[in-house]
């Protein structure tokens, strides 16, 4: 056999178990997320709030419990997380927002959440209407250019 041949080979077998390593790291995780947000649901509840402020802070700088930053992966406590002051009841509380309903929440509105602990995983307006999110995704330079020069050739109408 050529040497050519063999880096290949060696090159392949190698791709090969990282594949296997990687099927089996990602069925692991999916089956311990699935736990845990089967456990969020059983222990769920309902109540009102007034939605005060929503950011995406550091885990550090958003002002939860330090019990909560000292239980998190070192990897996870520097990435941003959504969180939303809410005023429940005549207490002020600094909560998580699930990722999939953050932009949704209205701010300064008085909703109907369901929470999970420090973890809020759905909203419900509860007085007026809840504005629906709005999809304003900011545009590249090379988009915009396209645009521009497709109204300049008149293959687009001009908005």
């Amino acid at each position: 056999m050529s040497t050519g041949t063999i880096v290949f080979l060696i090159i392949l077998v190698v791709i090969i178990a990282l594949m296997a390593v990687l099927y089996f790291f990602g069925k692991r995780t999916q089956k311990k997320q699935a736990e845990q947000q089967e456990l969020l649901e059983a222990n769920k509840q309902t109540c009102s709030m007034l939605i005060i402020d929503k950011k995406r802070l550091k885990l550090k700088e958003a002002g939860l419990p330090q019990m909560v930053v000292d239980q998190t992966p070192k990897a996870f406590r520097n990435s941003k997380v959504p969180v939303i002051k809410a005023k429940i009841g005549p207490q002020i509380m600094t909560l998580i927002c699930d990722e999939k309903i953050f932009d949704s929440v209205p701010v300064k509105k008085e909703v109907k959440a369901e929470i999970s602990g420090i973890y809020v995983l759905g909203v419900k307006g509860l007085h007026g209407k809840t504005a629906a999110p709005t999809e304003t995704k900011k545009k590249g330079w090379f988009k915009r250019a396209m645009e521009a020069a497709q109204e300049k050739a008149g293959a687009k109408p001009i908005k």
